[in-house]
């Protein structure tokens, strides 16, 4: 069972599932391409998220490249899951935790939530390209230069948001304040209800015990 604490996050975060699901209707989750250009914090904004913002902003955008990692494997071979990868992946995050004093198995978890989070996108995508040939995409991102060099650009800045935010991601009012965050960083990126559940998927991991 999660943590107390994170069920208004989670709560928040289906709540805004359920709203974009009634904005979208039958028309599926908008592309990449359709969806508005994200609307720029205020400093107000900022005040509201308690600190977390730049945690669920890196989120948004990991999740975000959830769309071309999609668009890079669609028809190929190379499967949605890469376990020898993310292994790695996770071995490194862990490493790279220990270094800046951080628990490693938690920020561990908070990574593969993220990858979790990603693989939800990708097979939303898969499904709605399936069902949809119209809008598959007519461009393959290189997934070796062009999306994973991005993947691990957002690692290393979500290790320092995650190291920035120990403290506040220890309290009990974790909870509603990443909900805040989360809710931020859902409506400057426009998520579509596909990528409000793949947002949902990325924060249980985020608020420490």
């Amino acid at each position: 069972m999660r943590p107390r604490r994170l069920r208004s996050a989670l709560t928040l975060l289906s709540t805004l599932t359920a709203a974009a699901t009634l904005a979208v209707g039958t028309a599926g989750p908008a592309t990449a391409a359709e969806r508005p250009a994200p609307v720029r914090h205020t400093a107000a904004t900022h005040g509201t998220t308690s600190g977390l913002a730049p945690v669920t902003e890196l989120l948004a955008q990991r999740l975000l490249l959830a769309d071309k990692v999609a668009a890079a494997k669609y028809g190929t071979d190379t499967p949605i899951d890469d376990p020898e990868r993310e292994a790695r992946i996770l071995d490194d995050v862990r490493a790279r935790a220990a270094g800046l004093g951080l628990a490693p198995d938690a920020v561990a978890a908070v990574f593969r939530d993220q990858m979790e989070a990603n693989k939800l996108v990708q097979r939303g995508l898969y499904a709605r390209w399936d069902a949809n040939p119209g809008e598959r995409p007519t461009e393959r991102p290189d997934l070796a230069k062009e999306v994973r060099p991005a993947l691990d650009r957002i690692t290393t800045q979500l290790l320092a948001a995650l190291d920035d935010t120990e403290r506040a991601r220890a309290l009990p009012s974790c909870g509603p304040r990443l909900a805040t965050a989360a809710g931020w960083s859902a409506y400057t990126h426009r998520l579509d209800a596909l990528h409000l559940k793949g947002l949902g998927r990325a924060l249980p991991s985020v608020c420490t015990p």
